[in-house]
């Protein structure tokens, strides 16, 4: 479980859509306060997911071999499956201009409320139902269940608490900065959203199967 909610965590804290859109609230008239609401939306959002999928299970992981452990290393199969389809379907189509969406032009006036709820509109819900289903095998009576979990949420917005924790060290310096990444994710968007599906579903797909046989 642990290894798996690794990599899961990783792209989800590398996607290029809810970065470049962190940057812009970074870059607004109150940057680190509309940043510091889509951070803590962002990290409540996936809390939120994980303690559904406790309250599910009641803390302890399905049997080996048992019914709904083999549902559950199913549906991680099928949420491989969909992220590879997923990545091979936005390799083959036509590429297309990334504009500044059009909410950016609003960006100054917008509220706490506003950048919490884009936090949740930008979060790669594939990614996070991969990452609840591996949870599922997690026993809440080891410490080191209780920590791979809270890693995972941490890992899965690492990216968003170093650029928030910038932001307020060096204003200056990581405006700059930021906003040439920026321009970097918004030119490379197709190819890191392509790669981080295909290399997490046949992950995913990989470990299934080899549950699945074994």
């Amino acid at each position: 479980m642990l290894l798996d909610l690794v990599v899961i965590g990783s792209a989800i804290t590398l996607g290029p859509l809810h970065n470049s859109a962190f940057i812009l609230l970074l870059s607004s008239l109150h940057g680190a306060r509309q940043g510091l609401a889509f951070l803590l939306s962002w990290l409540a959002n996936l809390v939120v997911v994980i303690t559904l999928v406790m309250l599910l299970t009641n803390g302890q992981p399905p049997e080996r071999h048992s019914t709904p452990s083999t549902a559950v290393i199913a549906a991680k199969l099928a949420i491989g499956v969909a992220l590879v389809l997923y990545g091979a379907h936005r390799h083959r189509r036509p590429p297309r201009p990334h504009g500044p969406p059009r909410w950016s032009a609003r960006i100054d006036n917008a509220s706490p409320i506003t950048a919490a709820g884009l936090a949740w509109a930008f979060q790669p819900w594939g990614l996070v139902a991969a990452g609840a289903a591996t949870a599922l095998d997690a026993d809440l009576s080891t410490a080191t269940d209780w920590l791979a979990l809270t890693g995972y949420c941490l890992l899965a917005t690492l990216s968003l608490i170093v650029m928030e924790m910038y932001v307020v060290w060096a204003p200056t310096s990581a405006n700059a900065r930021l906003n040439a990444l920026r321009g970097w994710l918004s030119r490379h968007q197709e190819q890191l959203i392509i790669t981080l599906s295909l290399l997490v579903g046949l992950w995913l797909m990989a470990r299934s199967i080899y549950d699945l046989v074994s």
